[in-house]
């Protein structure tokens, strides 16, 4: 069997910590580094919660895929660390897995780029969990037949980026199918500044954080006489684990940029 070696970036987060577990878990993988900023130099067997982990700690990416020569990078940081971990990632030759939302249309350019240069893959994921992604694939389909849409998604209070990566996915996969509309009426105005949410392509987006929560999105649709609601919710970081082990064993088969899960799942 071959054994695919795995870095994690991250490993002291909720998210981290999950992706150490499902490595340590899985046979045929093995974590050989972890990418820690506060860190460098010791083992991750240091941390609360990774006893018996003798797996050396880096600070510097470069540094760290020197010396541990992996196959994979799991990036699960926040958009300006991920963005620099994942282009030194291929310029290395190592294929990066990324959790991580908030890249622009520009950094994806730039990423699908070096790919192509490199002739490897790269996978960024808004979210990992199957049921987001099947959640946005079945909006995309009601996209076409309805054109009221809003978008309502819930997270937990330390969450930096809004609207979360995995609405701005849904409203961009919404959008090729849809026929744009501006939504409410002609004459609506905000008494309060923000009060009918963000507006992508016509339609808006409303972002709830809140400490209990973890992430949660409903997409509404609405047509005369009748509503469709489409929900997910995740209730623990274990939930996006199925989704980071498909990526894991899809960008060792692939020689491009594949942004979103759901264009690598039937």
């Amino acid at each position: 069997m071959n054994i695919v070696k795995i870095v994690i970036a991250g490993p002291r987060g909720k998210m981290g910590s999950e992706a150490v577990k499902l490595v340590q878990e899985t046979e045929g993988y093995e974590l050989v580094a972890v990418l820690d900023h506060k860190n460098d130099g010791g083992m991750l067997s240091e941390f609360p919660g990774f006893s018996g982990l003798d797996i050396p700690v880096f600070a510097d990416i470069s540094a760290c895929l020197k010396a541990s020569e992996p196959d994979v990078l799991i990036d699960l940081t926040t958009p300006e660390v991920g963005m620099h971990h994942t282009k030194t990632a291929l310029q290395y030759g190592v294929r990066p897995v990324v959790g991580t939302t908030g890249f622009t249309k520009e950094n994806l350019k730039e990423l699908e780029e070096l790919c192509h240069e490199k002739g490897i893959g790269a996978i960024i994921a808004p979210n990992f969990a199957l049921g987001a992604v099947l959640m946005m694939k079945f909006s995309q389909m009601a996209g076409k037949y309805f054109n009221d849409v809003e978008i309502i998604e819930m997270h937990h209070d330390q969450k930096l980026d809004a609207p979360s990566g995995t609405a701005v996915k849904t409203a961009e996969m919404i959008a090729e199918v849809r026929e744009t509309k501006v939504q409410g009426h002609p004459n609506e105005k905000e008494t309060i500044e923000g009060a009918r949410g963000a507006d992508y392509d016509g339609m808006h987006i409303h972002s709830v954080r809140l400490p209990g929560l973890i992430a949660h999105q409903q997409v509404m649709f609405g047509a005369s006489g009748q509503t469709l609601t489409i929900k997910h919710d995740s209730y623990n970081r274990a939930s996006f684990m199925s989704g980071v082990k498909i990526a894991v064993d899809t960008v060792l088969k692939i020689d491009t940029l594949v942004y979103g899960l759901e264009n690598i799942i039937e």
